[in-house]
This record gives C-alpha cells, structure tokens and sequence, in this order.
C-alpha cells in the first residue's frame, strides 16, 4: 500500500488550516480510506479540537526517541491521530542544531504501514517542524482565506516548497489550493478568489469550504464536523472537497 503523506501548510493562523486537516481526513475515512492525523503544531489545536490532548504520550516523545510513532497513536471516530503538545517547541529548538535537522519527521514516518493517507497539521510558521513536513510529504495542501494578506502569504508558500523540492525533497508537489471560510455575499472574496483564478497556475479546488457555524462547534464536541453535523454545509463542503481530492 502507497501512503500519501500530505502536509497541509498555512504560515498565518486562523486560516483553516486545522480545521481542513481532521474534515478533509475524516471525510475521506468515510470513504473508505484509512487515515492518520499527525499534530505538528505546538499550539496542538488537532488534539484538542478532537478531545485527545490529554495522552501519556505524544509526537514529542517520538521525536526524542523515547516512543515509535505507532505507541503514541489514538483512534478517534475512524480517523488515527497523533497527538501534538506544547513541547514541541523545544524539539524545534533542539532541531536547529541537529545534522540532518529535516528529515527527522521522515524517518518517523518510515514507520507506519498500511495508512492510505498522513495528514500532516503544520505550525502556522515556517519552521523547523514545518521544514521537516516538506521533506516528508510528497504533496503540500494549501487552504486559504478570501483575503488581500492571502496573496502575500501565498507567495511565501510557493517559494518555501520550491526551495525544499530543489534541497531535500524533489517530488514534492503542490495538491492545490482549498478556498475556506468562504462567504460568497462579499464583494472581496469574489475578487481575491477571481484574482487567484486567473494569476496563479498551481490547482484550486472547485469544492469550497463556506462560512458555518457548524464547523466552529465541531471541536468543543471533540469531533470532525462529519461526525457532528452530517446535514450541515460544512460537512457537506468537507465531503465533497474529498472526493475531488482523490480525483484530482
């Protein structure tokens, strides 16, 4: 079985990018795939938002060698998580100095067998862990906002991957672009959106993810929203970007 690991990257916060992670995974479980959330983010909004933040273990541990990856997995409504904690900032502290400091992540991925996807929740910044998602994935997920700072932000992204794919990890590709918390009553967000159509040459996927409500209570449930509120437009929206995805 070839496991697809994805990072799904955004260096600004607040853009969707957790959210996106456990929707998109749990929609494509519902599918039929077998899927394995990793929380890089020290914030550990993934865990939290899923109600598996408080584990003897977590990634940091991994990364010390003090675990394998498969100890520190939890199920959760179909989906496989590893769960993130606030120590990771200091395993990307401790990175920095490290020979190789790129590739920790990979070899931890190594590991784990028969996953059809690894949906990776990067750090809204890029970092260290976030260096190392790039190296382990071999496709980048971008989920944006509607916004003139989107432009700017998307930039940096393009320029990251390239400068990884020439470094460390020559198949990495760009999946494309997902459209979030989208509203299509403002003005802004057709154009940002029209603007993107027409300048940027990377995809975007027709199944936009609109503004709901759904989508924010999901987390204090500790659930996808799928699991939530099957009837919502966000579930919805989630289930139909993942089948484009596995078109795509």
């Amino acid at each position: 079985m070839r496991t697809n690991v994805v990072a799904v990257i955004n260096q600004k916060g607040g853009t969707g990018k957790t959210t996106t992670t456990i929707n998109l995974g749990s929609a494509l479980s519902k599918l039929g795939k077998k899927v394995l959330l990793l929380d890089l983010d020290p914030q550990s909004n993934l865990s939290y938002s899923l109600a598996v933040s408080n584990t003897a273990a977590t990634l940091a541990e991994v990364f010390q060698g003090e675990k394998s990856i498969t100890d520190v997995m939890v199920e959760k409504n179909g989906l496989w998580v590893v769960p993130g904690s606030n120590e990771l900032v200091d395993i990307e502290i401790s990175l920095v100095t490290q020979p190789d400091r790129e590739k920790f992540l990979k070899s931890i991925l190594a590991q784990v067998k028969d996953f059809d996807y690894i949906l990776i929740d990067c750090p809204p910044s890029l970092s260290v862990l976030t260096l190392n998602a790039l190296t382990a994935a071999q496709e980048v997920l971008i989920p944006l906002q509607m916004e003139v700072l989107t432009l700017q932000g998307l930039d940096q992204i393009m320029n990251t991957v390239q400068k990884v794919r020439k470094a460390f990890n020559p198949k990495l590709k760009i999946k494309g672009i997902v459209v979030v918390m989208f509203d299509v009553r403002r003005k802004l967000s057709i154009e940002v959106l029209e603007y993107l159509q027409e300048n940027v040459r990377e995809k975007i996927f027709r199944s936009q993810v609109r503004m709901n409500v759904k989508l924010a209570e999901a987390p204090s449930f500790g659930k996808s929203v799928l699991d939530y509120d099957a009837s919502s437009n966000g579930a919805r929206d989630y289930a139909a970007l993942a089948e484009e995805y596995l078109e795509a």
